[in-house]
Parts: C-alpha cells; sequence; structure tokens
C-alpha cells in the first residue's frame, strides 16, 4: 500500500513543522508575553499592597483622629461640667444673698414692730395705770369718804401691781 510508504514521509515533515510552530510559539509567548504578564501582575500584587498600606495608615490616622476627639469631647464635657457646677453655685450663693437680705429686712420690721408694740403695751399700760388710779380714787371717795389725790391713788395702784 502506498499509503503506508509516505506515512513516514508527510509525518515526518508535519512533525517538524510541528515542532518549528511550537517552537516559535513557545519563545514568542513564554519569553515575550509570560514577562510581560509576569510583570503585569507583579506591579498588580504591589499596587494591591501599597493600596492596603495606605489603607492601614488611613485607619491609624482615622483611630488617631477618633482619639483626638475623643479627648476633646471629654475635655469639653468636663468643662461644661465645671461650667455648671460654677453656675450651681453662683445661683445658690446669689439665693442665699436674697435670703439673708430678705431676713435681715424681716428681722429690722420685726424689730419695728416689737418696739411699737412694746411702744403700745407700756401706753396701755401706762393708760390702764391712770384709769385704775382713776377708778381706785372714784371708788375710795364713794365708798369710804375721803378724798384721795390722783398721785396717791396711782402708788397705791402700783403697789398692787408690784405684788400680784
Amino acid at each position: 500500500m502506498p499509503q503506508i510508504s509516505q506515512i513516514a514521509a508527510t509525518y515526518a515533515s508535519q512533525i517538524f513543522w510541528l515542532l518549528i510552530t511550537f517552537g516559535l510559539l513557545y519563545f514568542v509567548v513564554g519569553k515575550g508575553m509570560v514577562t510581560k504578564i509576569v510583570s503585569t501582575v507583579d506591579a498588580r500584587e504591589q499596587r494591591i499592597t501599597g493600596d492596603l498600606a495606605a489603607a492601614e495608615a488611613a485607619r491609624a490616622q482615622a483611630d488617631r483622629v477618633e482619639e483626638a476627639w475623643r479627648i476633646e469631647m471629654d475635655a469639653a464635657r468636663n468643662a461644661a461640667m465645671a461650667e455648671t457646677a460654677s453656675a450651681k453655685a453662683q445661683a445658690v450663693q446669689s439665693a442665699e444673698q436674697q435670703v439673708k437680705a430678705a431676713d435681715a429686712d424681716l428681722a429690722e420690721r420685726i424689730g419695728h414692730h416689737e418696739l411699737a408694740i412694746a411702744n403700745a403695751k407700756a401706753e396701755a399700760l401706762a393708760t390702764l395705770e391712770t384709769v385704775a388710779a382713776e377708778a381706785a380714787r372714784d371708788l375710795v371717795a364713794k365708798l369710804s369718804g375721803v378724798g384721795v389725790t390722783i398721785d396717791q391713788a396711782a402708788h397705791a395702784v402700783r403697789e398692787v401691781r408690784a405684788h400680784g
């Protein structure tokens, strides 16, 4: 069979060209394209690594900013509490001063009223003494017919009051 005798010659040339094609593909793809792909992958990995490092640095910066904010908020809260306490203390002091002023005013008024009451009481007692002396004089005059002066009657009323 003639086809069988051609197989060796046909396959030999096909194998030769196959080897040349694969060789060329190996050198073109393997040496030319693979190095570009590897360099692209390496660049991508470096960019990812850089982005991760930048993200980590940004997170650390955000943590520092947050901590500074917390410290500032705590300081502001403490200052507000101190200001509130100061305002409370001032309000209490002001209220105490107003109460003291009102107490002093009331004490002064009470003193004036007590003095007025004491004066009225003394005046009433004096009037009472005079009325009692006059009544005693009149009674003595009606009952005994003896005439007593107002001074004697007042002296007798004072003596009775001192013992009674």
